[in-house]
């Protein structure tokens, strides 16, 4: 504990580092960074011949590593603990005749303008940048100009550093303000996460002239698994992306070493988009008695299944883990925006990645098992991608279901783990004439889906619930002549439709706020208007207002099923404004004697749905 520093200001000391190195005596002092860990990265960016500045060296090996496999021998350290610098010629005497060592302050330095090609910083820029104060900040600048004074025009700053976000958008925002070009790349670790958590990152700063008048920056990450840059937009998304790389570095030692006690969920992002490609959840299942084969394991959902219960919610995958009989797994989800190889592709892309989330006391070289619901990944097959100022972002796609069935969804992005309308394809009939297909024939392709919807099903069981409604009505020679339905919220057609085919004298009025939807159900569900369907494009609470001002008592049903825009109440559907007292009592207004108002209520807020079934007992004498 001696060797600690009474305040972060002595990091800047002289006479602290000299205290540290005599007490501390011949041990090397390697901050973070082991040479093995590093070398790929210095590879890249020294070469042999380079003349190589390395400042705040301490009695770190670092220098004398690079010397020893060939990687440089050029190398200039410089420190101002006379104590370290000592040490250090006392090693590499005789040993290394081209490396030196000075005793200098790398704030005044001695050496000449464009005087070196690389110059390497391990751990200084971190213990000088402590705080940002200013006279820690002043500090820092005028180190930043000696770099950039002594380093030819094409050379590299190369700053191995923990990367606090402070640290990081310092050097960032200074070198890309000066022209240079700034890379940042993650340090493949070693594997041992004992020894040190925070993954270790190297700033490569390339010096450029300045250009006048540019404000053009050249910015990019370089995770430990590519080679490849990814280029960046901004500071603070380069400063995001790193921190991105921290967290998920903090939380596999944390699940590593304890089971979880609440699901852990992560994206893993595509390389060259940097959109997501794969959900993952992580779920414990502390009732499994863990033995050699049931540790770990890994689930793939088949594409478009996320969003059923058992996939998508944290209950669904908890009761999927235990009945799997693994003690931790992790399932992960497909995106849509996204092509995979198939399961032998996803297991070769994931494999190594998902290890990272191993539990403890996994034994050595444990296979750990990939599974499916069938074995394979599913078909997702996107028809449309679309967005409209009113719903978002949204796409039709095409997903097998459990079986042999196929379906066509609606899904808002802003929740695109909810379905928003669905319908049953048909399965491809032969044409009048046509031969069947022979056995020996190739077979249409599993990936290609049929293109007709089938109208007489309903896939939504609360559209179920809604025609089962109807029936209050009275039975069938209880019905009037002709049936007046009014419809809030179009979706795919699905709900209307259905009314419309199977209640012969039914009339439906639909009204549908936003016009894309009803280019969307015409498009792709099958929807059409006739003389019994009318849909009218405007705002349901308008609608109703209106006919509650003018027409009383005109229908004989009103559904509504309309969804909330507004995340943030715990009530998706219906937006709280349909479910008011005042707009309640209209509804009933336009509902003709012994009329059925049929309301599909999605309330995850236990209060907020007694409230408003409260409101609904108040205005209309009978609630089921």
């Amino acid at each position: 504990m001696e060797l600690l520093p009474r305040s972060p200001a002595e990091f800047g000391s002289a006479r602290y580092w000299d205290r540290f190195f005599r007490q501390r005596g011949q041990r090397p002092f390697e901050w973070y960074g082991a040479f093995t860990e590093l070398c790929p990265v210095l590879r890249k960016y020294v070469r042999p011949r380079d003349k190589v500045l390395v400042v705040g060296c301490g009695n770190s090996e670092l220098s004398e590593q690079m010397y020893d496999v060939g990687l440089c021998e050029d190398i200039v350290n410089i420190d101002i603990s006379e104590a370290a610098i000592r040490q250090m010629r006392e090693r590499s005497t005789g040993a290394r005749p081209r490396m030196s060592y000075l005793v200098m302050d790398m704030l005044h330095m001695d050496f000449p303008d464009g005087h070196f090609q690389v110059v390497l910083d391990k751990g200084t820029l971190d213990a000088l940048l402590t705080d940002e104060e200013e006279a820690t900040l002043a500090k820092v600048e005028q180190m930043f100009a000696e770099i950039s004074r002594v380093l030819q025009v094409g050379g590299r700053y190369l700053c191995v550093s923990l990367a606090q976000a402070h640290v990081l958008r310092k050097a960032v925002e200074y070198f890309s303000r000066e022209g240079w070009v700034v890379r940042v790349h993650q340090v493949a670790s070693s594997g041992d996460k004992e020894q040190f958590v925070l993954p270790v990152f190297v700033y490569v700063m390339t010096k450029f002239r300045k250009i006048p008048g540019s404000a053009a920056q050249i910015l990019e990450i370089c995770p430990e698994e590519q080679d490849k840059p990814m280029r960046m937009e901004s500071a603070e998304r380069l400063v995001a992306a790193v921190k991105d790389r921290q967290h998920y570095a903090l939380l596999c030692s944390q699940i590593s070493k304890t089971p979880c006690r609440e699901q852990v969920s992560l994206d893993l992002c595509d390389k060259e988009s940097g959109k997501p490609r794969y959900t993952l959840h992580v779920v414990d299942s502390p009732s499994v008695k863990p033995s050699r084969d049931n540790h770990f394991a890994i689930f793939i959902i088949p594409q478009g299944r996320e969003t059923e219960w058992l996939f998508g919610s944290e209950e669904g995958r908890r009761q999927l883990a235990a009945s799997a009989g693994f003690g931790r797994l992790v399932t992960a989800a497909l995106h849509r925006e996204q092509r995979y190889e198939g399961m032998a592709g996803i297991q070769a892309e994931l494999s190594g990645k998902v290890m990272e989330l191993a539990p403890p006391g996994l034994p050595a070289r444990q296979q750990v098992p990939f599974l499916s619901v069938g074995g394979d990944i599913g078909v997702r097959a996107v028809r449309h991608c679309d967005s409209s100022p009113l719903s978002g972002e949204f796409v039709v796609e095409d997903v097998k279901g459990d079986g042999t069935c196929y379906f066509r969804r609606l899904i808002f992005l802003q929740n695109r783990n909810v379905v928003q309308s669905e319908a049953r394809l048909l399965a491809p009939t032969p044409l009048p004439g046509q031969k069947k297909r022979r056995k020996d024939k190739k077979k249409p392709s599993p990936t290609e889906p049929p293109g007709a919807i089938d109208k007489s099903y309903l896939c939504c069981e609360h559209h179920k619930a809604m025609v089962a409604g109807l029936c209050l009505l009275g039975g069938p020679d209880a019905l009037p002549g002709e049936l007046a339905v009014l419809v809030v919220g179009l979706g795919g057609g699905s709900l209307p439709l259905f009314v419309h085919d199977y209640f012969s004298q039914a009339r439906v009025a639909v009204v549908e706020l936003d016009p894309s939807m009803l280019d969307v159900a015409t498009r792709w569900f099958g929807f059409s208007q006739g003389d019994r369907m009318q849909v009218h494009v405007c705002d349901g609470l308008d609608y109703v207002a209106k006919l509650a001002a003018e027409a009383p008592a005109q229908y004989d049903a009103i559904m509504f099923d309309v969804d909330s825009k507004d995340l943030t109440v715990g009530m998706s559907c219906p937006p709280p404004a349909f479910v008011e007292k005042p707009f309640l009592q209209k509804v009933k207004t336009i509902l003709k004697p012994e009329g059925v108002f049929v309301l599909n209520l999605v309330c995850r807020d236990a209060q907020l749905k007694e409230s408003v079934l409260a409101t609904l007992r108040d205005v209309f004498p009978l609630l089921y």
